[in-house]
């Protein structure tokens, strides 16, 4: 290896393609005009949920949102809780924002970055009552499967950010990665199955379905939940 490489930073690997979907006029104009009701910046550091909601309320911590509709459905259903949710996509982003105006909703906020750089920089050990990660996008092919974000090392990264008792709530309509998201929770050191060893979840009745999930199951996709909680 030569001295230029070896000085050279490894490149991430992302769980994440950011595309190139075109923002609509009420799009854009709902990310400039709320954000900054409802946007949260990395620039700002670690958060202290009680100053960004006005109280200690639950907080529940959403990655990948998408167009953001299963979200508002849970903040609306919830109001005592906060959720904070973290998309790259700003169509998504914006979307999000025209509804929770529109809803009034005031216990979301919302951040246009990558969730690892987010976890790292913003989110306190110890503070969120359930991390949710809905429908990630499954990496299928074999060759691609360092991609998915479920990975020894989340899940511990997460663990750090969960308070005792919480959870992580996983959704997907790909066999393959429920299986692979069971193996690497099964072993993870200090979580515990909510369904029992080698179990999955029932799909709880607060979870709203997802496009995604609607694609899939239009596909002949079966859909499988996985719940695991912090003990340790």
């Amino acid at each position: 290896m030569s001295e230029t490489e070896q000085q050279r930073p490894l490149r991430q690997v992302r769980s994440f393609v950011v595309r190139a979907g075109r923002m609509t006029e009420g799009q854009e104009r709902a990310l400039k005009d709320n954000w900054p009701v409802y946007g949260l910046e990395l620039s700002s550091g670690m958060l202290d949920f009680s100053s960004v909601f006005g109280d200690d309320r639950p907080v529940v911590l959403e990655i990948g949102f998408g167009m953001g509709d299963s979200l508002i459905e849970m903040a609306r259903r919830a109001p005592e809780k906060g959720f904070i949710g973290i998309e790259v996509h700003p169509p998504g982003v914006g979307r999000l924002l025209a509804r929770a105006r529109d809803e009034g909703l005031n216990n979301i906020r919302v951040f246009c970055d990558d969730a690892i750089e987010v976890l790292a920089q913003c989110i306190p050990d110890g503070s969120l009552d359930c991390v949710q990660l809905f429908f990630p996008d499954p990496w299928p092919k074999k060759r691609h499967h360092k991609r998915r974000i479920v990975q020894p090392g989340f899940a511990q990264t997460l663990r750090k950010k969960l308070r005792i008792g919480g959870t992580f709530h996983m959704a997907t309509d790909w066999e393959n990665y429920a299986e692979h998201m069971m193996e690497v929770m099964n072993a993870a050191e200090g979580y515990r199955n909510a369904a029992g060893e080698g179990e999955y979840s029932p799909q709880p009745e607060w979870r709203p379905v997802t496009k995604f999930q609607r694609r899939g199951e239009n596909l002949g996709h079966g859909v499988w939940d996985l719940i695991f909680e912090r003990v340790v």
